[in-house]
């Protein structure tokens, strides 16, 4: 067995092998960070909980299918037995759920330890691997996952039989670096005009309209891709309207983001990942730093020294003062930047580097929204197995939504948002598992099916709020206060998720299930410009979910067009502080005049956006009368008898809106919106048969100036004594028209339908179905009704 002297002599020859690799030796230890592995297999980079649990680590996530290995190099200083740890947890444990889901193995040399890891230990911990014999020089060690169910490890060590390892805190911070042989001063990255932290589509649309304005940007992201929520790790797809009067070019950045093609969760192709970093690497004045994680800052007064999160309270006693750099660290080598800039913008999503900097903040706990994990099944036509997962949620007697995978499958209300991300994220896991495995194992359902697709990174809606001079509140929206500074415009309605009372029963504190809580207001409403600095951290802004409102306003400002549009709006506040030589605030002071002229001429790339058929308000599409519809008699719809397959809210948007008349796609509260189950009906009875030969449908939902979610693909059927049939030429797939309309050969009957077979989000949206007898040929003069609406 090797003994310290031994370890520490061959030390030195091993600190440059280590430095380039996965290992490093210092004293009495090898230590293996298992993010840094040379290949991570089908392991996946997890570096969302770094903050809390102090390490990146790479994850299993099979879905059920074990992964393929990830294998390094380790070079031992000299042959012997040693003690093996690895720091792992039972990922479960913290439910005392039966079984060990993450269980997997560590093989060195080929060969197997007889230990298996991930099996114990609620909290992340150093598990005793036992004594292993290692030979001196290079070694290939390997991590065998043995599950496909979400194993995890962060680091593997060899030490000395005496060597204990430190567990947490900045204990073990300071033990990683000095076992890895990272320097204890970040390397400089240079100075900066702007620092945006954060690659989501806030964070992209404030670095590239800064860079177009000839500053000196560096963009900071965590993950491999940009996007954030809509990237191909997550596949949230956009809401919000852009480019509406008065300032019609904003929004022009987020259209040049905006992914071609359309899914819901989609592939990951569809999210253009590459294309969105060509963009950014294409800016001349713009830095790009992917898979750095900022954990501390650098406060230029009334101290220098660098914050970070354990000594954050310091911070916050702070007022007035300037960040004048932060520390950014890479997710995979531990390697250390430090970027100094003249302003910084919060684009985190959760205002971490305003926490960081000790600036005002809220957060709404318990009772904040949640984090999604998106999950897709597919068909592949053989029959496809699943083991039991007795770990997981059990759901073989209790209700779920049939819609699996969806945006309402959202955990974490009443858990802190960031301490507990983990726990928000692995209970989103067990309710997946558990729904599958009841549906394949219990109810036998899905045959052929296997999962596709699961984001590991989560889709949180809320966390910290940073504050400004203005903190914009529901009532502001409601109300429609006008503010002088009004910069972005909100298009969406107030969106409040809670957990769902039909599901969340026996899950009181840990509800996987939501419900979307809707409050309208006259749109679009422009948020001030002052929620988007920090009122005590003189040289911070903020876009995206941290900006400066309230828990219930930000339910209508956090969709990401909308959020887009918050860092084309800082880019441009950043360069007038540039070309003024000021903060934030004087912004809004002194030259709010500056900002609105660079909001008018706009930073995109792109042409214009053209809206033609607008009203002369220039807010909602005109819905014009088809040609036909002169001839084509009384709208017989008014007179049926209405029945509906399911209602999202009745009271909200009732069935009776679908035959009302009212014809206003302006108003989002004037329509019905199906369950979010499909195929989904509107059925039209009669007394006596009626005859008809055309059709208008106005479907989808206003977002600002436009509409977006129309039905995708429906049929009209008529009954025919006995059973349902397709009215000829009234099938339709692939629809993108808000306002569809047709003749059709005539048909009589006493009950027709508007059957739906794809919406958006499974959603059938419809403002009115108009229904007309066959339309009079040409050159027929009889007088003819109005259609009532």
């Amino acid at each position: 067995m090797p003994n310290r002297a031994t370890w520490r002599a061959a030390a030195a020859a091993g600190a440059m092998l280590a430095m380039a690799s996965a290992a490093a030796v210092a004293g009495d230890v090898v230590l293996l960070e298992a993010e840094a592995f040379e290949d991570t297999g089908g392991w996946v980079v997890d570096q969302q909980f770094m903050d809390q649990m102090g390490s990146p680590f790479l994850l299993a996530h099979g879905l059920g299918v074990p992964v393929k290995d990830a294998a390094t190099t380790a070079r031992f200083p000299a042959a012997g037995a040693c003690r093996l740890y690895v720091r792992t947890r039972d990922w479960v444990a913290p439910w005392k759920a039966p079984g060990t889901p993450g269980r997997f193995q560590v093989l060195i040399g080929g060969k197997a330890c007889p230990v298996t890891f991930g099996t114990e230990g609620a909290e992340w911990h150093w598990q005793d691997g036992g004594t292993v014999d290692v030979p001196a020089g290079q070694v290939r060690v390997v991590l065998h996952d043995l599950t496909g169910f979400e194993g995890r490890c962060d680091a593997i060590l060899f030490a000395a039989a005496d060597f204990q390892p430190p567990e947490k805190g900045e204990e073990l911070a300071a033990f990683r670096r000095k076992a890895l042989g990272l320097p204890q001063q970040p390397a400089d990255a240079g100075e900066f005009d702007l620092v945006v932290v954060g690659g989501g589509i806030a964070g992209t649309c404030a670095a590239l309209a800064a860079a177009r304005l000839d500053m000196k940007v560096a963009l900071v992201q965590n993950r491999p891709v940009l996007g954030g929520n809509n990237s191909s790790e997550v596949r949230v797809w956009l809401g919000g309207g852009t480019n509406l009067q008065p300032y019609p070019r904003v929004g022009d950045v987020v259209r040049e983001l905006e992914p071609r093609r359309k899914g819901h969760p989609g592939t990951a192709e569809m999210y253009e990942d590459d294309r969105r970093i060509a963009l950014v690497k294409a800016e001349k004045n713009l830095a790009l730093f992917l898979n750095y994680h900022v954990n501390r800052v650098e406060m230029a007064s009334p101290s220098a020294a660098p914050v970070g999160r354990r000594s954050r309270a310091a911070a916050s006693q702070r007022s007035g003062g300037r960040i004048r750099a932060v520390i950014a660290e890479h997710v995979r080598t531990g390697r250390r930047l430090r970027l100094a800039g003249r302003w910084f913008a919060d684009c985190t999503g959760h205002g971490c580097i305003g926490y960081l900097a000790g600036a005002e903040h809220d957060m709404t706990r318990p009772g904040h929204m949640g984090r999604s994990n998106l999950w897709s099944i597919e068909d592949t036509h053989q029959p496809q197995a699943f083991p039991r997962c007795p770990w997981a949620i059990d759901l073989s007697e209790r209700p779920f939504p049939a819609s699996l995978g969806k945006w309402f499958w959202e955990a974490g209300f009443d858990h802190d948002p960031l301490e507990k991300g983990e726990h928000i994220r692995d209970t989103n896991f067990r309710a997946m598992y558990g729904a599958w495995d009841c549906l394949k194992n219990v109810r036998k359902q899905y045959p052929t099916h296997r999962l596709a697709w699961a984001a590991y990174i989560s889709g949180p809606r809320e966390s910290r709020r940073l504050l400004g001079d203005v903190v914009l509140t529901k009532e502001d929206l409601v109300s429609g206060k006008d503010y002088p500074d009004g910069c972005v415009p909100a298009t969406w309605s107030i969106d409040v998720h809670v957990p769902n009372g039909r599901y969340s029963k026996g899950f009181e504190g840990d509800a996987f299930i939501s419900q979307a809580n809707y409050t309208g207001y006259r749109k679009p409403y422009w948020v001030p410009y002052r929620c988007l600095y920090s009122r005590n951290v003189a040289n911070l802004f903020m876009a995206g979910r941290d900006i400066s409102v309230t828990h219930e306003a930000l339910g209508a400002v956090r969709v990401m067009r909308t959020t887009g549009m918050m860092g084309e709006v800082v880019g441009m506040a950043a360069s007038v502080c540039r070309t003024r030589g000021v903060d934030g605030r004087a912004v809004y002071t002194d030259h709010l005049d500056d900002l609105k002229e660079l909001m008018r001429r706009g930073v995109g790339k792109l042409p214009p956006v053209s809206r033609p058929g607008r009203q002369a308000a220039g807010q909602t599409p005109v819905v014009k009368d088809p040609p036909w519809l002169i001839a084509a008699g009384p709208n017989l719809a008014r007179a049926a008898k209405l029945t509906v397959s399911g209602t999202l809210d009745e009271r909200k948007y009732p069935p009776a809106r679908v035959n009302d008349g009212r014809c206003d796609v302006g108003d989002n509260d004037a329509r019905w919106v199906s369950d979010g189950k499909l195929p989904a009906f509107v059925a039209f009875t009669w007394d006596a048969p009626q005859t008809m030969g055309a059709a208008r449908i106005l479907s989808g939902w206003r977002q600002g100036g436009g509409i977006s979610a129309p039905l995708t693909a429906f049929v009209l059927q008529h009954h025919d004594g006995i059973e349902w049939q397709d009215v000829t030429g009234a099938s339709v797939t692939g629809n993108q028209a808000f306002h569809w309309h047709a003749t059709f050969p005539p048909v009589k009957t006493d009950r027709l339908r508007l059957l739906v077979t794809a919406a958006p989000n499974d959603r059938a949206r419809v403002w009115e179905v108009e229904l007309y007898g066959p339309p009079k040929p040409p050159g027929d003069t009889a007088p003819r009704k109005e259609p009532g609406r």
